[in-house]
């Protein structure tokens, strides 16, 4: 069945938008799935999703925030269609295996991502947005339903408690 030619103009607008922001999407799916094959699935699904719903759209602009909310839904979803096999912990420590040995860079990665996922969400997912995501301040109220004073609060609740976690003294900080 041959596309009506109206839309060709509208779908390959659509398509440059969301190569556009590919990137940023498999970058914000990586960090959140740790697997690739997964983060390219749910990027893969998002997009899927996205051109199902693509009149929902209206203002490019908002394209970015708008599929990082389908990206946080088809990554919960992924949860629901398949199982993750899991390994017990002690299983691996008793047979001592090589695969918890890991380097200075890596086990140095695994602290700061503990730590963040330590964050309760309510501040851990406005820190991502805009370290992880490059999103402003504006953009970040925008998708999560917030004010800039509450974004920019919540902000620095996450450096500071990421900071406590992470072993740092912030009792001289301020408190603002």
């Amino acid at each position: 069945m041959k596309e009506p030619v109206h839309s060709s103009p509208k779908r390959a607008r659509f398509q440059a938008l969301c190569a556009s922001l590919r990137p940023d999407l498999l970058r914000f799916a990586l960090w959140l799935a740790r697997d690739r094959a997964l983060a390219e699935d749910v990027v893969q699904e998002t997009m899927l999703r996205a051109w199902k719903a693509s009149d929902a759209l209206h203002d490019e602009s908002a394209a970015k925030p708008w599929l990082l909310t389908i990206l946080r839904r088809e990554y919960a979803r992924s949860f629901e269609r398949k199982r993750i096999p899991t390994v017990d912990i002690d299983d691996l420590i008793a047979a001592e295996e090589p695969g918890l040995a890991a380097d200075d860079g890596a086990s140095d990665l695994a602290e700061l991502r503990q730590a963040l996922w330590k964050l309760p969400e309510e501040y851990r997912e406005p820190l991502l947005l805009q370290v992880l995501m490059g999103c402003s301040t504006a953009e970040i109220a925008d998708q999560l339903g917030l004010s800039n004073a509450a974004v920019l609060t919540r902000l620095f609740r996450a450096r500071r408690q990421l900071r406590t976690i992470c072993g740092e003294d912030t009792s001289m900080d301020p408190d603002s």
